[in-house]
């Protein structure tokens, strides 16, 4: 469904680059995570996957096609985006915002009011309740629910998510990663995610990208990253996980024993 070939990204002219000869190839119908620290060159790497950013070398391609040789604008309407702080439209309603794709793209007002309906209601906010309310009447954790209906709009078979659930608490993050993993399997999409969050990365990937320095350093599931990650740095952030596993089991029997 997706196929990265050898892509660089370079901000200053070839000098260095964010993103090094970077190839991944995406299944349809599966959650790819690139996990890693700030400034490893994952939410680039997302990036250029809808022309957000231009590859500086190599080459994308989205459904077989290649992304570098159509309108950028044509390739974002068919792309699912989600990212963090979501970027509702603060003037228009819920209904309004969901509704803004398929308005560009020249859907009739019966077709768009019947996806809107349909899409809130699957990210559980009714219509009747949330169609005409504005985002700031909102909470954090409903309006990344709005972000994820609009970036739905379209039907899209392909979404990019980068860090979609950093800002919410994590009771909110929780119940939200187990619903967008519903979704995902109920519309069959492809999915590239992005996050530094370890927990998240092993829990909603089929696969995981651990980059570094913009390369990907081991690629695998979350079993085999785990049980084998063939690289000091993606042995250092798998230990994370996992020390936490240690604590929590730890406190558990800390209260069984008082």
């Amino acid at each position: 469904m997706i196929r990265i070939e050898r892509v660089g990204k370079s901000f200053d002219g070839g000098r260095t680059f964010v993103v090094d000869d970077l190839s991944l190839h995406v299944r349809e119908g599966e959650i790819v995570v690139l996990l890693g620290e700030s400034g490893c060159g994952k939410t680039t790497t997302l990036k250029m996957i809808n022309r957000l950013v231009e590859p500086t070398r190599g080459d994308i391609f989205v459904e077989g096609e290649s992304v570098l040789r159509g309108d950028p604008v044509r390739l974002r309407r068919r792309i699912g985006y989600v990212f963090q702080g979501v970027g509702l439209f603060p003037h228009m309603t819920i209904a309004e915002n969901v509704g803004s794709v398929p308005r560009l793209l020249g859907w009739d007002r019966g077709r768009i009011r019947r996806r809107v309906g349909e899409l809130l209601e699957m990210v559980g906010l009714p219509v009747e309740e949330y169609a005409g309310r504005l985002p700031r009447a909102l909470s954090g954790g409903q309006r990344q629910r709005v972000g994820l209906a609009r970036a739905l709009a379209a039907e899209p078979r392909v979404m990019l998510m980068d860090e979609p659930l950093g800002a919410l608490d994590p009771v909110t993050r929780d119940a939200l990663q187990g619903e967008l993993q519903s979704l995902q399997r109920r519309l069959g999409l492809t999915v590239v995610l992005v996050t530094h969050d370890m927990t998240e990365a092993l829990l909603m990937g089929d696969r995981i990208a651990v980059m570094q320095g913009g390369r990907i350093v081991r690629l695998g599931s979350a079993h085999e990253v785990m049980s084998d990650p063939r690289d000091a740095y993606a042995e250092r952030l798998m230990a994370m996980p996992k020390r936490q596993a240690d604590a929590v089991e730890a406190i558990a029997r800390g209260g069984e024993g008082g």
